[in-house]
Order: structure tokens, then sequence, then C-alpha cells
């Protein structure tokens, strides 16, 4: 897939909680030039404090030359910040009518050729741009939180996007070690929170059943489907389930068995004794480790699950 857009080199980052901020860190680790912009008092000095902790973990991954926490900037002044960018990532609190007439003002003071993209989970991109000059040049580049470590971006375009943006976001979020996926479709939630909402449905289900605790549950996916899922997706993991026959054999013989069983499935009433359940459960499990501990934990695991899949060759490449 060729991309006529021009050469990215400078990146504005509008929103600076933790999605914008690891956004940041992601785009200074492939050697950009990153400008940020936030209202929020003290935004600045969170941001560089959350790109100082998450550098050693980047490092890992390696970095690009000439990749430094110095080439970031930061202003209060949002069109100062996107006077000169090639690229815009909007990380913006989830309000349609803020999304709305943020997307209109990030319009008027963007380049009219670059790109302008929102990390929006919940809000479409036909919402959005409602209110834009230019919003063929807006798209959803939905990440999986953090974006610093995990690849996978969802892109997805509005009523108003040219397919061209669309094109040129893919190929710009795998240029920078992204394993962008083209939605050929808007809905809420995209694809991938659709996902973990399904399975999630059903592990408080059986907990509210009382079929098993909260650790059991973590542990019956994590130790289970969820080692599996780290390697292939559940279609192709299917081709291998169907043995010798692969998955025609599967889609014949044991995936009518699978869809019979749809209908048994939990649809559980979320009241707030099992909230305090899961609650309690959760606390349990994480046995006095602070958020912040489990985090590191978890991206130390998944820089160690990269590194692996990049020895196979299934990891997305990255900058030289």
């Amino acid at each position: 897939m060729m991309s006529t857009q021009k050469p990215v080199r400078r990146i504005a980052i509008v929103g600076t909680g933790t999605i914008g901020a690891s956004w940041a860190t992601h785009f200074l680790a492939r050697g950009f030039d990153v400008t940020a912009t936030d209202p929020a008092p003290g935004a600045e000095a969170a941001l560089r404090s959350y790109v100082e902790g998450a550098w050693e973990g980047v490092k890992t991954l390696g970095l690009a030359p000439g990749a430094s926490p110095d080439r970031l900037k930061f202003t209060s002044d949002m069109p100062a910040a996107l006077a000169d960018a090639d690229f815009v990532q909007e990380n913006a609190p989830e309000r349609p009518e803020l999304k709305i007439k943020l997307f209109a003002d990030i319009d008027a003071a963007t380049p009219r050729d670059a790109i302008i993209a929102s990390s929006s989970s919940g809000i479409t991109m036909s919402v959005m741009q409602a209110e834009c000059v230019h919003p063929d040049r807006t798209v959803i580049g939905h990440p999986f939180n953090p974006p610093h470590v995990i690849p996978l971006v969802e892109v997805v375009g509005g009523t108003k996007t040219a397919p061209e943006t669309v094109q040129d976001a893919m190929v710009f979020y795998a240029s920078v070690g992204k394993k962008p996926i083209h939605l050929k479709k808007e809905l809420p939630g995209h694809v991938a929170n659709r996902l973990q909402s399904a399975l999630y449905r059903e592990v408080v289900y059986l907990i509210g059943q009382g079929v098993l605790d909260v650790a059991d549950a973590d542990d019956a996916v994590s130790w289970g489907p969820g080692l599996r899922w780290g390697v292939m997706g559940p279609n192709l993991l299917w081709h291998l389930g169907g043995g010798q026959g692969g998955i025609q054999h599967f889609m014949e013989h044991l995936m009518p068995r699978m869809a019979g069983n749809w209908p048994g499935l939990g649809n559980p009433e979320f009241t707030p004794e099992l909230s305090q359940r899961i609650v309690k459960g959760v606390l349990e499990e994480a046995d006095g480790r602070s958020i912040d501990e489990l985090a590191a934990e978890r991206d130390e695991m998944l820089f160690g699950l990269l590194a692996v899949r990049a020895d196979y060759g299934s990891t997305p490449a990255t900058a030289e």
C-alpha cells in the first residue's frame, strides 16, 4: 500500500492524559519532534514525568536514531502547537460536544496537508468531524492501552473522510511500529473494546453465578486462551483446532456445537453487590501491589512477549 502523504516529521499531541502521554512517548521513541498541548494545570509536569518513567521500557523495544525525550515541547496554546504539525493525535475526554468543537478548532489551526487522528474509543469520526471545514483529513486512530507498548491501532474514517486519508494513516502507523487494522464500518466501541467487553460479560456472569472467584476467572483467561491469543488470533487458532482438516473441518464439525451453545452464554445483571464482590476479589488478587507496580509488571512481561514475537518475525516493523 503506497502512501501519498507528505513525510511526517513533527507530531502534535492534543490532550496529555494517560493515552496522550503514552502516544507522546511512542512518537519520541520513534525519533519524531513532538509538541504537546493540554489546558489542564500541571499537564506539562505530568507529561514529562510519564515520558521519563516510560523511557526505559521503550528503550528495550529499540529506539529510532535521534530518539530523545528532549525533542518534546509543550505549550498550552493549542494553535501554536498545531501550526507546523504534519500529523495530529487527539486524546481529549470522551464527550461528543467537546470533541465536535475541538475538531473544528484543530482543523482550523492545522496545515491543510496534515492528517488529524483521534484516539477516541467510543465516539465515531462522523460525529466529531461534523463542523470541520476539511473533514476529509480526519480519521480515528484508536490505540490499545498503553500505546507505547501495545502495537494495535484501529483505523476507521467518518462519512466525510477521504479514502486516501485512511490509507495514509494506515501506512504511517505501520511505519512507526504499530499494527493498524482497517475497520470498514463505524460502530460504537470500534472492535477491540467490543471483543474485550464480550469476554468480560461472560466473566462477570460466571463470577455472579458463583462458578468461580475473581482470581480464578483471571487465571482461566491469562493462563489458558490468553496465552494463545498472545501468539495468534482466534480464527487462525481454530484452524489449528480443526486438526489436519483445518478450518474447514472445524466449521463443519465443531463450529455448529459451539454456535449451539451461544444462547446459553450469560447475560448478567450488574448489581452493586456483584460490583463490590469483584472489587474485593481484585484487591485480594493484587495483594498489596500498587497500580504502578502492577502496570510495571504487566509492561515488563509484554516487552518480553513482543521480543519473542519479533524473534519469530510476527511483530510490526519499526522505523530504522
